[in-house]
């Protein structure tokens, strides 16, 4: 059964990978969107939740320094969107940026949901190969809308899966490892 769980299993796909992924698919579409309505409402709610929200959030649940971290991070990608954006506005511009953006957010909010904070290696695993297949369909699907890039090929495809895939088989065993280490200081302590 999928992560162990036995009354809980649909919820958790519901709002652990299905929501997120429509959410992120109405991302990509409202940026795709040329009416000046939803071009004003997209830096709006991309700056609010790229630049302001995840940070902040990271900020208050895990401490200041993944916070400050995750600005750092979230507020480079959004200056590199905000660049492209400049060029789209003199007639070159590539929506495969937004596309990395969105779907390292999607990746991350993928894991920790299915995860739940768990020290299970296996439902490590099996979160971390579920968002990395999750935010590697919208790569793949940015990518055919990309003049940089073009349409997907397999093996763009293969190229925008593999990375996403092994960090999923990989990270968990990082993960864990902090993990153990952490709950061995504990003890000692």
């Amino acid at each position: 059964m999928v992560l162990g769980l036995k009354k809980g299993n649909l919820y958790n796909v519901l709002f652990g990978v299905v929501v997120p992924t429509i959410v992120a698919f109405l991302i990509i579409g409202i940026s795709m969107s040329s009416s000046a309505a939803a071009i004003g409402l997209k830096y709006i709610l991309l700056e609010a939740i790229v630049v302001v929200g995840v940070p902040m959030l990271i900020g208050l649940v895990w401490n200041q320094w993944a916070g400050g971290a995750s600005g750092f991070l979230m507020g480079s990608l959004y200056a590199l969107y905000f660049a492209d954006q400049v060029y789209a506005s003199q007639g070159s511009s590539d929506i495969s940026l937004l596309g990395n953006l969105v779907s390292a957010m999607l990746i991350g909010y993928v894991a920790g949901a299915l995860n739940k904070r768990s020290d299970s290696y296996k439902r490590m695993l099996i979160a971390g190969v579920t968002a990395g297949i999750v935010g590697s369909f919208i790569v793949v699907f940015t990518s055919n809308f990309s003049s940089i890039l073009g349409p997907a090929t397999l093996g763009g495809s293969v190229t925008a899966f593999l990375p996403r895939v092994l960090a999923g088989l990989i990270v968990p065993l990082v993960a864990r490892a902090f993990l153990r280490h952490g709950a061995n200081r504990k003890r000692n302590e």
